[in-house]
């Protein structure tokens, strides 16, 4: 089983996709690259046949030429000890007969979809001069999204120059054989529009145009009988659609298109309106000749059987050819007598020859012989092989080899080809397999100095998987395979596990976290939280976080310690005195400045105490001087109101109630808390007219 085994130190077999008579397909993954391929591997019983494991490259080979949308890719072929395989495209879908086997009957325009892509796909072969050969839906894949695509082009043209009987995967092919490959011709073109026919019946019917009980009774079918008509099971078929299967299905070659071009035509226009009930295909009979069926036999192959039509002359033609000539019968009959006598003569001369050559040498000294060709043989089996030359074996000299299996001889000295005595020694260089190379103990050394190390000892593929560790990052773990094994560098993965370091976590933003927040933090995150001391903040509360180290968003491992800086809560300031000063202005009611002096006048003599009061409350204003004129004297009375809220008072009550009858100004004090801050209010004659904050002074 190739599952896991890396071929050719670059694709890894990852999954067995399907099989055949032929080959196995895996589903791979290209190291160099990185995709995914297909990995097409041929079966076992193939490879002891040089001659088709050649024939099977050489045309691989060419089917690389081909790059076409609707052609798999191939990207690579070779051959590795018992493994001959083809490096493919690897395409997501099902094979065209699984998918017929789905659907079928396949919708008519779906089929000519299908068969336009096949079509285009195989006119792109035809142009760069290769021939499929074996043009089947198993051999044709179609993706998810619907895109055909044509494979197997290196191993069916391989499978060409073998037997109908060989092997399952042919007797496979037979229901898709042209009349010409089944009497032993030699596939063309139009071969492979021939198979192109039959897959686009069975898309349209959903079965097969011929069956059978084996595989010589479907041949015949395909010789002999016409193909039947696609309508008989799908009657919905239009009469252009079904002229492309008959015209590609015609027994005589001369009948079917020119050209895979010429049928794709036909598939694209198959469903225009004028072409929908156009006559049928029909081929047309030649009255004047009369065609005999080829008899099935077992006749090599010429270069022009493939379309031989063979016509049997018309009654009368060659008469002459068929009288008999009296005198050349005699001299034939002269010949006829002497032929014996001459062939004995040449026999007798011949015996003579060979026993000259057999006696002579062995008379006259040791018999010089060629050093065979044992390349290839174990030692045993070319040690026999010498012996039977009379040739003796010499030492056994094991080497490595990169291309001869382990066991096996890798060349002869002398060399093979060589004239030697009889009896002399010949030496055997044994391979010992590819060259191996002793792995070393990598643990606790850095990666990459161990990739630096390796690199001059051809290993192409050098793995590394990752873990979190506490030893220091890049340090190997663990190493597979193990120390002290031997192994051959080309095909074998070197897999290290490496440290990452210790495993860290970000730190979160423990801005504002209260210590019953911090404890918790602690208990889930795995972190040390350590208080590196307490300072004063305007803005975080008491007995919060301030500030942390490191910051949040830190990458650290658990256990470590994160420190955190508490709040005090405001710095405590004293209090302090602002005096202000302010001025309230007089401004007299003119509507009633007669009657209000009039009163005035008469209140001033009945109350002295106004009086003073009044005079009272202006030199608490600072007045300039006290002194009253007359005019002040005239003028009414406003009563002023003083409200001020600091340390000491507050807004419900006036700190201060007095009359003017001017102008005045008056310097107000305040009491102001750190961190806080004073207003006051003026009202004059119970409305306001001056109000203003007073900040604690810095």
């Amino acid at each position: 089983m190739l599952i896991g085994r890396r071929i050719s130190g670059r694709y890894k077999v990852k999954s067995l996709i399907g099989g055949g008579g032929t080959a196995n397909v895996y589903l791979a993954r290209d190291m160099i690259l990185d995709r995914d391929v297909a990995v097409k591997v041929l079966r076992p019983d193939f490879a002891n046949e040089p001659e088709f494991i050649q024939r099977f490259h050489r045309e691989a080979q060419s089917a690389t030429s081909l790059v076409h949308p609707n052609i798999v890719s191939i990207y690579d072929i070779g051959e590795e000890d018992d493994l001959n395989y083809i490096v493919m495209e690897n395409v997501e879908g099902m094979t065209l007969k699984q998918y017929i086997q789905q659907n079928g009957p396949v919708s008519v325009e779906k089929t000519l979809d299908i068969m336009g892509q096949l079509a285009a796909a195989i006119a792109h072969a035809h142009d760069n001069h290769i021939i499929h050969r074996d043009i089947k839906p198993q051999n044709i894949l179609i993706s998810h999204d619907g895109v055909v695509k044509i494979t197997d082009f290196g191993i069916a043209m391989a499978l060409s120059a073998t037997s109908i009987t060989r092997t399952n995967a042919v007797l496979g092919s037979v229901h898709y054989l042209s009349p010409e490959q089944a009497r032993g011709g030699v596939a063309t073109y139009k071969s492979d529009i021939y198979a192109l026919g039959i897959v686009m019946f069975e898309l349209l019917t959903g079965r097969l145009p011929f069956s059978g009980e084996s595989a010589v009774s479907i041949a015949l079918k395909h010789l002999q009988s016409e193909t039947p008509s696609p309508k008989r099971w799908n009657p919905d078929i239009p009469q252009s659609v079904e002229n492309i299967v008959l015209k590609a299905t015609a027994k005589d070659p001369f009948y079917r298109y020119n050209s895979t071009e010429e049928m794709g035509e036909d598939i694209r226009t198959a469903l225009l309106p004028e072409r929908l009930n156009e006559p049928k295909f029909v081929i047309p009979e030649d009255e004047d000749q009369t065609k005999i069926m080829p008899v099935i036999s077992e006749v090599a192959a010429g270069p022009d059987r493939n379309e031989e039509t063979i016509i049997a002359n018309p009654a009368g033609e060659n008469e002459k050819e068929k009288k008999p000539d009296t005198k050349r019968d005699k001299k034939e009959k002269k010949r006829r007598k002497k032929w014996p006598f001459v062939a004995g003569a040449l026999a007798f001369l011949l015996v003579l020859a060979g026993l000259a050559a057999l006696l002579l040498p062995s008379l006259l000294g040791p018999k010089t012989v060629s050093v065979p060709a044992v390349s290839g043989k174990t030692a045993d089996a070319a040690a026999a092989v010498l012996t039977a030359h009379g040739l003796k074996t010499g030492e056994k000299i094991k080497t490595t080899s990169e291309t001869v299996p382990k066991g096996q001889v890798i060349k002869t000295d002398p060399e093979a080809g060589e004239k030697i005595k009889e009896g002399t020694k010949v030496s055997l260089y044994i391979s010992t397999g590819k060259e191996t190379f002793a792995l070393s103990d990598y643990t606790g050394r850095q990666f990459d100095d161990v990739v630096n190390l390796l690199s001059g000892e051809h290993f192409k593929d050098i793995d590394k998987e990752e873990v979190y560790d506490d030893s220091a990052q890049g340090t190997i773990l663990s190493q597979d395979p193990a120390p002290n094994k031997k192994v051959v560098p080309e095909s074998t993965v070197l897999t290290f596990t490496v440290s990452k370091g210790p495993e860290t976590y970000a730190v979160g933003d423990l801005t504002g976290f209260s210590k019953k927040q911090l404890d918790a933090y602690e208990k889930t995150s795995g972190f040390s939280i350590e208080y590196a001391g307490k300072d004063y903040s305007d803005t975080v509360k008491k007995d919060h976080v301030i500030s942390q180290s490191p910051q949040p968003g830190t990458e650290l491992k658990k256990g470590s310690v994160v420190k955190v800086i508490i709040s005090k809560g405001q710095k405590e300031m004293p209090p302090k005195t602002v005096t202000k000063e302010v001025t309230i202005p007089y401004e007299p009611d003119t509507d009633s400045a007669g009657s209000t002096n009039e009163n005035h006048s008469e209140s001033s003599g009945s109350d002295g105490n106004s009086q003073s009061g009044d005079s009272n409350s202006e030199s608490n204003g600072n007045d300039s001087g006290g002194k009253t004129d007359a005019s002040a004297q005239e003028n009414p009375k406003q009563e002023v109101q003083i409200f001020i809220e600091d340390m000491n008072h507050s807004m419900s009550a006036p700190v201060q109630t007095f009359e003017i009858t001017k102008t005045v100004k008056k310097q107000l004090e305040f009491t102001i808390e750190y961190g806080k801050e004073a207003t006051y209010k003026i009202m004059r004659d119970g409305k306001v007219i001056a109000e203003e904050t007073v900040p604690y002074p810095n």
